[in-house]
């Protein structure tokens, strides 16, 4: 699923997958960065698709939901106007997160409760709410957007590092309760990807990064909305409970 390279470098655009039935798709945290390369590619794909946005800039053929992932109450909205405009969702992507680096040490309660309560507890509360159309609809996907830094650790994010393991245990939990109603519940755990986040890291900061990867580079958001495409795919309808890392073997053996 990976864009094969053009000429001048980079990946190339990804394909159009077209899917013989319009599926009704909610990515969070649609905006910008992965977020924003994953909804591209549903509506490439001729997917209708929703997006959570905080700030607004939703890409062209979205629909943009202003909401905060962190209360409930947005959290129905969203969802209720995401059915309204396109039925039930049928494909959850679950990406919006924050991160607030420190030593544990320095680590306040606010630092800890807030990454926690966007990256893990959002994510089990989008989860519950999808599951009840899907359940009723007896199909549907629900992928986890997580990183490498919740399998290897990362010193300086014991917070981060603690939310995106959770969410292996929750997909997979998740795996065995809905399975028997043809629903999928995987993840996908990028390695350092190209985005405004890694943007703000100096030159050596970035090579110290690329000389620990094996490809010796940063993954490009395509790449990483290749693998989502793949597990919202029919051909990944047998796959449930997984952990996909896209981080250039970063990672590899976890």
């Amino acid at each position: 699923m990976v864009p094969a390279a053009r000429e001048g470098g980079g990946p190339a655009p990804l394909a159009s997958q077209s899917v013989s039935q319009p599926r009704s798709v909610l990515v969070t945290g649609g905006n910008r960065g992965i977020g924003r390369a994953i909804a591209e590619a549903f509506i490439a794909a001729g997917d209708k698709v929703a997006v959570t946005t905080r700030s607004g800039g939703a890409p062209e053929g979205a629909l943009e939901l202003k909401a905060d992932i962190t209360d409930p109450a947005a959290v129905e909205a969203a969802f209720a106007a995401a059915e309204e405009a396109h039925g039930p969702v049928e494909v959850l992507v679950a990406n919006a997160g924050i991160t607030k680096d420190t030593l544990v040490l320095r680590m306040s309660e606010e630092d800890w409760s807030s990454v926690i309560d966007t990256n893990l507890t959002a994510s089990f509360r989008l989860a519950k709410r999808a599951a009840k159309g899907m359940l009723r609809q007896k199909k549907g996907r629900i992928i986890f957007i997580s990183s490498v830094v919740g399998l290897l650790g990362s010193p300086g994010q014991v917070n981060y590092a603690a939310s995106k393991a959770g969410l292996v245990g929750m997909a997979r939990s998740l795996a065995r309760e809905l399975g028997p109603r043809s629903i999928t519940a995987n993840v996908v755990a990028p390695g350092y990807v190209d985005t405004d986040m890694t943007a703000v890291l100096s030159d050596e900061q970035k090579e110290g990064i690329r000389s620990q990867v094996p490809l010796g580079r940063y993954a490009d958001p395509t790449e990483v909305a290749g693998a989502v495409l793949f597990l919202a795919s029919p051909e990944a309808a047998y796959v449930t409970g997984a952990v996909i890392p896209v981080d250039g073997g970063l990672g590899m053996g976890h």
